[in-house]
């Protein structure tokens, strides 16, 4: 059965979104239709480094995967690894799968190890992330973080630099901090993590392949089994009536 899925780069520009489909048709599923979309340019942030630059880009993202669910996609990826309003995005689909990369990548590291260290960008996005992993539940699991001292659009301007940094902080994980599994806790981290894991001799979790693929899991099990997200409680909808009065997806004040 067909799954359309939609990959949403949360950022103010395109300079990811061929890599991201080339990657994602590499490893996709035969049965997989995939899109990669992004916001337009020069109209807000080009990364969420900052809580202020993620708060700025929630509402497109919010109308953008109520638009995918609308357009008959079965499943969004939020792709940024603050998970930024998942619970919200969530809360305004109906019967489409919402998922993300923290979310997916901890609960596929958990399955293939017992402790996890993450390689992250910079010491600022730390405190975000951890949040997350105590919220899912996986703080018994984390090993540690490891900052690499790079932003968002520094990891794929020097692969060799940055092949070395992950693999420098990757080896202290793993030998200092118990780490038996290592995530890369960023989008922007992709294709490094072949290579790496072979060289590491444990599995190394691509941040943007992993909410992929469990996109495609969850979009299986529903299709085949009718699990998806409950809507009784914490992903309960808004009323409809509220909805409306509020005019939260009026064309008339979205421009999008």
């Amino acid at each position: 059965m067909k799954k359309r899925i939609l990959f949403i780069n949360p950022l103010h520009t395109e300079v990811f979104d061929d890599e991201f489909r080339t990657q994602f048709e590499r490893f996709k599923i035969d049965e997989t239709v995939v899109d990669v979309v992004s916001f337009e340019p020069e109209e807000g942030p080009i990364h969420v480094e900052y809580n202020c630059y993620e708060a700025m880009v929630i509402p497109e993202l919010i109308r953008t995967v109520k638009k995918a669910e609308e357009d008959g996609y079965d499943a969004a990826i939020i792709g940024c690894f603050y998970d930024p309003a998942l619970r919200a995005c969530r809360e305004v689909t109906e019967k489409m799968v919402v998922t993300a990369p923290a979310e997916a990548a901890l609960h596929i590291a958990t399955t293939l190890g017992e402790n996890v260290s993450i390689i992250v960008g910079r010491k600022k996005w730390i405190p975000e992330m951890k949040e997350n992993v105590h919220k899912y539940g996986f703080a018994h699991r984390l090993a540690s973080f490891k900052p690499l001292g790079l932003g968002v659009h520094d990891f794929q301007k020097d692969h060799k630099e940055t092949k070395r940094r992950i693999r420098e902080a990757a080896l202290e994980a793993i030998e200092q901090d118990g780490a038996d599994v290592i995530v890369l806790g960023c989008t922007a981290e992709f294709g490094f993590f072949e290579t790496l894991q072979d060289e590491l001799g444990v599995p190394v979790i691509d941040a943007s392949l992993s909410p992929f693929k469990y996109a495609e899991f969850l979009v299986e099990i529903k299709q085949k089994l009718a699990w998806t997200h409950s809507k009784k409680a914490g992903y309960q909808s808004p009323p409809e009536d509220e909805v409306r009065a509020f005019k939260l997806f009026d064309p008339a004040l979205n421009k999008k």
